[in-house]
């Protein structure tokens, strides 16, 4: 198990420019949350003009708290996003959020997670609306304030009362899916339910369950992110990139990364040449 957080920037898009507007830094959880939990974000602004930032999400759950502009704080559970997502930051804010694991959501929600796939629920005093959590300790009130310790420490709390479950397959679901993200040689689902001694049919449905997306979905995804991060190293073979990725061919990366970030790789690496301002 990790002893600090990811520091990678998979799935931000233009990361140097977020971070030159925000300050972003990410936490542990308790040690009790980390079997479900991925980390704590935190993010803290104050601007002079709006900022849009945008993120080809991750296979995975996130709990968000959100204030900006002096508005009462707002809680939200968002399901796995499948097209890009984009937030206007503007005035002064700050989030407090929770991504959990790919998987990790499912002993909280204790429903299969496809339902929230694409969804955006508010969370109100309370826990997630699923009618079977406990109470939790956000009605006491809001999460945001406080120092980065404080903020974690109303974050664990708020968890811990919702008394996920410990389940076998939910820890099956996150091992395969933290194997697909470290290990680039998987590309396709066949050859990926063969290799763990399971049909693709029990993958699927197991995903389905408890990532909230097919099997096939997050494969495509994480490479889909490497292509993005690699996008951002300067010239590059991109018939080469779309072969060690497993796509078909050039055109056919080309096409996925267009249709989610809005641009192609070769547009989107000189974005990030380009000189800036701010």
């Amino acid at each position: 198990m990790r002893h600090e957080p990811r520091r990678d920037s998979r799935g931000i898009l233009d990361p140097g420019r977020l971070r030159r507007r925000v300050h972003l830094r990410r936490r542990l959880p308790a040690p009790a949350l980390r079997p479900w939990v991925e980390h704590y974000w935190l993010i803290d602004w104050d601007l002079t003009d709006p900022f849009d930032q945008r993120i080809v999400p991750h296979p995975a759950v996130n709990v968000v708290f959100r204030a900006q502009g002096g508005e009462a704080e707002q809680g939200e559970v968002a399901g796995v996003g499948t097209g890009l997502f984009t937030v206007t930051l503007r005035d002064a804010g700050r989030v407090t959020g929770v991504q959990f694991r790919p998987g990790g959501f499912r002993p909280f929600w204790r429903r299969p997670v496809a339902e929230l796939t694409g969804r955006r629920l508010t969370l109100a005093a309370g826990p997630p609306p699923a009618g079977t959590a406990p109470a939790g300790p956000f009605a006491a009130g809001p999460v945001c304030p406080g120092t980065d310790a404080q903020r974690c420490r109303r974050l664990d709390d708020l968890l811990t009362a919702w008394q996920p479950v410990p389940d076998p397959l939910t820890a099956e679901a996150i091992a395969l899916v933290e194997e697909i993200r470290a290990d680039r040689s998987v590309l396709r689902v066949d050859d990926f339910a063969r290799r763990h001694g399971i049909s693709a049919r029990r993958l699927q449905r197991l995903f389905l369950d408890h990532v909230g997306v097919g099997p096939k979905w997050v494969i495509r995804r994480y490479r889909l992110q490497e292509a993005i991060e690699q996008a951002a190293a300067g010239p590059l073979d991109w018939s080469r990139v779309a072969a060690d990725l497993g796509y078909a061919d050039q055109a056919h990366l080309v096409r996925e990364f267009t249709a989610v970030t809005g641009v192609s790789p070769a547009a989107y690496a000189r974005s990030l040449a380009a000189p800036r301002g701010g």
